[in-house]
């Protein structure tokens, strides 16, 4: 059973991190976790704590139910960028997620700056 779990949530883990087009690195340095764990975790090698599988799930953008196998609600998957999206802009999306409100307005100045 563990071993079923553990590679239900690494191959959901793989197709969500390849979805917003990141490396297993940079999934490891916006955990703040050692590339090697996490690749661990991408390989179901090791399952995570639980706090480790609510922030897994905060930075793929993937619930906890989708994680471990189950197919996501339909309400979640409209709020995900289109596949067509280039990963760059995924990239970008989740990278300003986790960024506070007045980090994100210094992120809109730059942007805005940047189209001029």
């Amino acid at each position: 059973m563990r071993e079923q779990i553990a590679s239900r949530l690494s191959n959901a883990a793989r197709a969500a991190r390849e979805r917003l087009g990141l490396t297993q690195a940079e999934v490891a340095g916006l955990m703040e976790l050692s590339p090697i764990v996490y690749n661990r975790l991408e390989r179901g090698r090791m399952l995570p704590s639980v706090p480790t599988l609510v922030q897994l799930c905060e930075t793929l953008r993937i619930s906890p139910a989708e994680l471990l196998g189950f197919p996501r609600p339909e309400k979640a998957r409209k709020a995900v960028l289109s596949e067509e999206e280039p990963p760059s802009l995924q990239q970008l999306l989740t990278l300003a997620r986790r960024l506070d409100d007045s980090q994100r307005q210094v992120l809109i100045t730059v942007a805005k700056a940047l189209l001029r």
